[in-house]
């Protein structure tokens, strides 16, 4: 069924608010998916904070128009999904590259990110990014480690001592 003006316009604002606050994006060929892995794949999608539209090609250009996935716009061809990251630079990568292990209609056609566009090849590595919970937990560990280091060299001749008086006392009490 053809959209009307006004609800190409509403799927182009849509599209628009939220390439602008995403961090990357994903197109992908669906060809052939059926409509119940469709609706899983966007069951999915909305709770991995992943914005997913399927929609006309010449609707998405105009919509990237002027934001960091401007490079995508020559990409455009065929049937394609396009799954948008919102919170998490990496969510958009996990869901596609998950949900196309047990869905071979799905097919990696773009990647974008930080007005980058990189082969399809590359989502393997936008996907194995960390979440922000990761990096925070991985840069509390980099900035715990000198600490910890600091506190164990610190306590080390408190420990040496303690042992040479053991040692001392047990030889004295075996005598």
């Amino acid at each position: 069924m053809a959209l009307t003006f006004e609800q190409k316009k509403a799927v182009v604002t849509e599209v628009a608010e939220v390439a602008q606050t995403a961090h990357s994006a994903v197109a992908a060929e669906y060809r052939g998916i059926t409509v119940e892995k469709m609706t899983d794949l966007r069951a999915k999608a909305r709770n991995e904070g992943v914005f997913l539209k399927v929609a006309k090609n010449t609707l998405v250009k105009r919509a990237v128009e002027g934001t960091e996935f401007e490079c995508m716009v020559d990409g455009l061809t065929g049937p394609l999904l396009f799954a948008f990251s919102i919170d998490d630079p990496g969510a958009a990568a996990r869901l596609i590259k998950n949900f196309s292990k047990d869905e071979d209609k799905i097919i990696v056609r773009m990647v974008a990110m930080g007005a980058q566009l990189y082969d399809a090849s590359e989502i393997g590595r936008l996907a194995d990014m960390p979440t922000r919970d990761q990096a925070i937990s991985m840069l509390m560990g980099v900035m715990k480690a000198p600490i910890e280091k600091f506190v164990r060299t610190l306590a080390e001749p408190h420990t040496k001592l303690v042992r040479t008086v053991a040692a001392v006392r047990d030889s004295k009490q075996a005598a």
